[in-house]
């Protein structure tokens, strides 16, 4: 039986690095699931014609990890049909043998509620505009409003907004190295049974 670990929270926070070391260190597939919106924002044009034709191809762009492409990304994703037309391709993904790893803003709420592990991984702001700034060389002040300005939009749209799901382990990385984050994290994944 496929076992799935859904992984939320803000940008910067850690999810990602902690979904792809998990997925490594358990055998499962990984999906980042921001970078279907990401990949959908970059692509340009009617964005729900861009998400029903997204291939994998699209996933592969050097561009995706961008500030621009992150606030498309948070653009695209208040848009009911994008999200729809995302929704199915997940769900696939998530159930896929032996296992899955999946990471976005809203994979324990909407994408995969079932989910045997749900985390949701969050940092300070002051912390998460830091690690972006750092990652993207950019300047930190610049990046904390960007980041304060998507989590608003994000938690307060219609459809899916950021936010953890009710059963959801808090795993909180603002004083945690990635060490530390990620054996907490394995060792919840272990005790449910992954």
């Amino acid at each position: 039986m496929p076992f799935t670990i859904a992984i939320d929270g803000p940008a910067a926070a850690g999810k990602g690095t902690i979904a792809r070391a998990l997925a490594r260190h358990f055998g499962f597939a990984h999906l980042d699931t921001g970078l279907l919106y990401r990949a959908v924002g970059a692509i340009g044009g009617d964005p729900v014609a861009a998400a029903r034709g997204l291939s994998p191809a699209d996933l592969e762009r050097d561009d995706l990890r961008s500030s621009e492409a992150g606030q498309a990304a948070s653009r695209v994703a208040a848009i009911p049909e994008v999200r729809t037309a995302l929704v199915e391709f997940q769900r696939r993904f998530a159930r896929a043998e032996p296992g899955a790893v999946l990471d976005g803003r809203d994979i324990g709420t909407v994408i995969c509620p079932e989910a045997e592990v749900k985390l949701y991984v969050t940092a300070s702001d002051i912390v998460r505009a830091r690690r972006r700034a750092l990652e993207l060389a950019a300047d930190e002040a610049l990046i904390l409003a960007e980041l304060r300005e998507r989590d608003a939009r994000d938690a307060a749209r219609d459809v899916a907004p950021l936010r953890p799901a009710t059963d959801a382990i808090l795993l909180d990385t603002s004083d945690l190295s990635i060490e530390d984050a990620l054996a907490r994290a394995i060792d919840y994944a272990k005790a449910v049974g992954a």
